[in-house]
């Protein structure tokens, strides 16, 4: 049996307690993180979290044995890569701590050498130097600069680096130069474990303002098929009884069922319609009638024949317009479950 070194031993004995310790365990890369900010990351944690950078393979042996009392810990081990890694255990839910990581995350200089997180881009504009041999460098990497009015300027906008190339060294130092910092630096959580579930880092990368969205109007879809079809809720009953007290109103009067409510929109219907029948003979009305014809409200056209049939099918179809088939399905599973 092959011998195992005591500080190997010890390492994975401290990996297994802090996967044991914690709500929430996940693994992050710490790859490239400079020694003096990875220094800051630890004490901003400290209180909050529990880390340990390890050799990827202690770390896969502490998830192993770990889980034993908490399953399905081991499955982190499928998202170990070829990189240098960290356990962290915290007692914050999974999605917490990696908005917390995320937030953590600076911006830092390129060395050179490094992938380009996204296109690196140089803006035109004034530059804080002087006319000096500065100028050449910045044209010896492709940055477009020139000297006007005492300043050395950048002409135009220009890619300096697509995203997912390398960085060139000379290059790095000039985008320093500018304060143009292209790396991002921070833990990167690969994955987190809680309560038997593994989250990949897709899953824990929730859009707040998209995910808010999508239930706004999840809502507002439900809300709008309840009141189209009559379901009553706690929300609609109000809506949908003043909806049914104004078409209950609009039918007693185009019916002429006098009620107490509909007794003085009848009354104002029959002097509109009075006036309409008396201005057809004009000369054979009295003074009165005359001035009260006179001070009634401009009437469009009459409608044409048929208007009638043509406005109630139009208004059908608007209703139907206000709650697609999809919404209504949104908008049904969003209310009842």
């Amino acid at each position: 049996m092959a011998h195992v070194a005591q500080w190997k031993k010890e390492v994975v004995a401290e990996l297994e307690d802090i996967i044991k310790s914690g709500k929430t365990v996940a693994l992050v890369s710490v790859n490239g993180i400079p020694a003096v900010q990875m220094q800051k990351m630890r004490e901003n944690l400290r209180g909050k979290a529990r880390i340990k950078v390890a050799k990827n393979k202690l770390i896969k042996l502490a998830l192993q044995n770990a889980s034993q009392d908490k399953p399905g810990v081991e499955k982190l081990a499928d998202y170990i890569e070829h990189q240098q890694l960290a356990i962290v255990s915290t007692d914050n839910n999974a999605f917490s701590f990696y908005k917390e990581m995320e937030r953590s995350k600076t911006k830092a200089p390129a060395k050179g050498g490094e992938t380009a997180p996204e296109d690196i881009v140089v803006k035109a504009g004034p530059t804080s130097f002087k006319p000096g041999p500065i100028v050449g460098d910045f044209q010896r990497v492709g940055i477009p600069a020139a000297i006007e009015g005492g300043k050395i300027v950048i002409k135009k906008d220009k890619v300096m680096v697509k995203a997912g190339e390398k960085i060139p060294r000379d290059l790095a130092q000039m985008l320093t130069k500018l304060e143009i910092y292209p790396i991002t630096v921070g833990m990167d959580v690969l994955a987190a474990y809680e309560d038997g579930t593994v989250f990949d880092k897709s899953v824990l990368a929730v859009d707040e303002s998209e995910y808010l969205a999508k239930v706004q109007s999840a809502s507002s879809s439900a809300f709008n098929l309840a009141m189209y079809i009559g379901y009553v809720t706690d929300m609609t009953i109000e809506p949908l009884i003043a909806k049914a007290a104004t078409e209950a109103l609009n039918l007693a009067v185009n019916a002429a069922i006098p009620t107490s409510e509909s007794i003085e929109a009848l009354i104002a219907k029959a002097q509109r319609e009075m006036l309409a029948i008396a201005s057809l003979a004009p000369e054979a009305l009295d003074d009165e009638l005359r001035g009260a014809i006179s001070s009634r409200p401009s009437q469009g056209p009459p409608p044409s024949e048929g208007g009638g049939e043509e406005e109630e099918k139009k208004e059908e179809e608007e209703k139907e317009e206000e709650v697609s088939e999809e919404d209504a399905a949104a908008g049904l599973g969003a209310l009842f479950g």
